[in-house]
């Protein structure tokens, strides 16, 4: 389990993990919340993505046994420009932490990015960001 900051660690105890759930994490930097997350999901996965290629290489390279264990991916794209990869299956729960696109500094981008993510959640998927106490909950546009 990775150590993480308080804030952090506080973030990932409030998100409503199941070990079933495929999860994505948008904004991802080093990985290490989407490692805590992997940590508690049973056949469920994680996938973190992040704009950054020097993010994604940190993630990579610190999540290595979760990716070979199958219970994480990364991949570098930005969030108002993920979409699912051919064959891929939605995701039941989305995260981010200090994500322009959502907490409201980049209003444009995060009008795509939930468009974005209501093509790529299950219905009845759950959106959650920081600046709440720990979290608040976005809704996903249908």
């Amino acid at each position: 389990m990775p150590r993480l900051s308080p804030r952090l660690a506080a973030i990932v105890d409030a998100l409503p993990l199941e070990p079933h759930l495929r999860v994505l994490e948008i904004g991802c930097g080093p990985g290490a919340a989407a490692r805590a997350v992997a940590a508690r999901l049973g056949t469920g996965h994680v996938l973190a993505i992040d704009r950054s290629a020097a993010a994604i290489e940190q993630a990579r390279a610190a999540a290595a046994g979760e990716i070979a264990a199958g219970r994480m991916s990364v991949r570098q794209v930005a969030g108002e420009d993920f979409v699912l990869l051919p064959g891929g299956e939605p995701y039941d729960l989305v995260f981010a932490v200090r994500v322009g696109a959502l907490d409201g500094r980049h209003p444009e981008a995060g009008r795509l990015l939930l468009r974005r993510l209501a093509l790529a959640t299950r219905p009845g998927a759950r959106l959650f960001i920081d600046g709440g106490d720990p979290l608040r909950e976005v809704p996903i546009p249908r």
